[in-house]
């Protein structure tokens, strides 16, 4: 299994590089359709990379089955294996998206091939999809996977296990904001006091956001753009922000906070705009379920998988605010997602595909 991912970690797939992104996604149909899958590919929008959907499927099977839900684009930029090349040490697979969340899909279609090889057919159809823009918030694909959501009965998101091997039943919400400071210009060098600097404006919102995160809310300003020329004020900067919430009230709270920003210096305007949202996932009966059949299941296997409302959206946020029962954090174990640390504990692999497996095997 490790020599398999081994290729799909090798193809970067950055969210903003449609071309490498659908190099992941030709790999990945290729793969599907040697599985003997009907595969669909669904051209991307809004500049981002496509879709794949490869559905597995019995003659005799009617009705809503099972998705695996999962995304091949990564945060890590083309060149990154330069850094972070995939390597196996001791009992960890490094690699950029190793762990979030190319290994997770990998297993999830090695289950499927177990299942294929021992000619064990699922009760119910089976469907994998694959998109191509969840680390932005899955702008262009929210309304592609819940209408593929709702024609299911099951959603299972390989997204990575907790650090404690734990699975995910409830996701907090997640907001994304654009602030934009507009200041005055000068030149730097001959007439520096009548200027008034966005960029300077937009270091004192960061305090005053970041300063904003308390037990339910977090603040995380994480991209910034400002200024051209180092010897002129600078007029305009641009930050990109994440709040993450742990209800739909904080969720609302959290927007309120931004946008009740104001100027600190003067002569500066400061404009919040809301941008993406995914939703709150608050655990149903029915995911609660599907968590104690999965809990049965790992047991019988011979570990543990303990469950928890977490941080970090993912696609689960849309399928589990649907009430589709929805297992998330089915992926290997690791750490160090996003970081040059990335890695996966190899063993876990096969574990979470023994997982993964028995849940195809049994649901029904």
């Amino acid at each position: 299994m490790a020599a398999g991912l081994k290729r799909w970690v090798e193809q970067e797939s950055p969210t903003f590089d449609r071309d490498a992104v659908n190099r992941m996604m030709d790999m990945a149909a290729r793969e599907l359709s040697v599985m003997g899958a009907e595969v669909q590919r669904i051209p991307g929008h809004m500049g981002f990379g496509d879709c794949v959907k490869g559905r597995f499927a019995e003659k005799h099977h009617s009705g809503p089955g099972i998705l695996i839900l999962g995304h091949l684009d990564t945060v890590h930029p083309v060149g990154t294996l330069n850094e972070l090349p995939w390597r196996v040490e001791g009992d960890r697979c490094y690699g950029p998206g190793a762990l979030d969340m190319k290994s997770g899909n990998y297993l999830a279609l090695e289950a499927i091939r177990q299942l294929q090889r021992i000619g064990f057919v699922p009760s119910l159809p089976v469907t994998v999809l694959f998109t191509s823009d969840e680390e932005v918030g899955s702008p262009s694909t929210r309304s592609l996977i819940e209408a593929e959501a709702a024609r299911h009965k099951y959603v299972l998101v390989p997204e990575p296990a907790r650090r404690n091997g734990g699975v995910v039943t409830g996701r907090y919400a997640i907001a994304r904001f654009t602030l934009t400071v507009r200041g005055r210009p000068s030149h730097a060098g001959l007439r520096l006091s009548e200027g008034a600097s966005a960029i300077r404006e937009m270091a004192r919102q960061i305090l005053a956001i970041e300063a904003m995160t308390d037990e339910e809310i977090g603040f995380n300003v994480g991209v910034i753009r400002g200024g051209q020329w180092a010897n002129c004020v600078a007029t305009t900067c641009h930050a990109e922000v994440l709040a993450s919430a742990t209800t739909d009230e904080k969720l609302g709270e959290a927007i309120r906070r931004i946008h009740s920003l104001s100027p600190v210096g003067a002569d500066v305007s400061v404009q919040v705009e809301t941008g993406v949202i995914r939703p709150v996932w608050t655990r149903n009966d029915a995911s609660w379920q599907l968590y104690e059949h999965a809990s049965g299941l790992a047991k019988s296997l011979g570990f543990d998988v303990p469950h928890q409302n977490s941080g970090g959206g993912s696609d689960g946020n849309f399928t589990g605010a649907m009430s589709i029962p929805t297992l998330d954090g089915l992926g290997a174990r690791g750490d160090g997602p996003h970081t040059l640390d990335e890695h996966i504990i190899t063993e876990s692999l096969a574990e979470r595909g023994r997982l993964m497996a028995g849940l195809l095997a049994t649901l029904d």
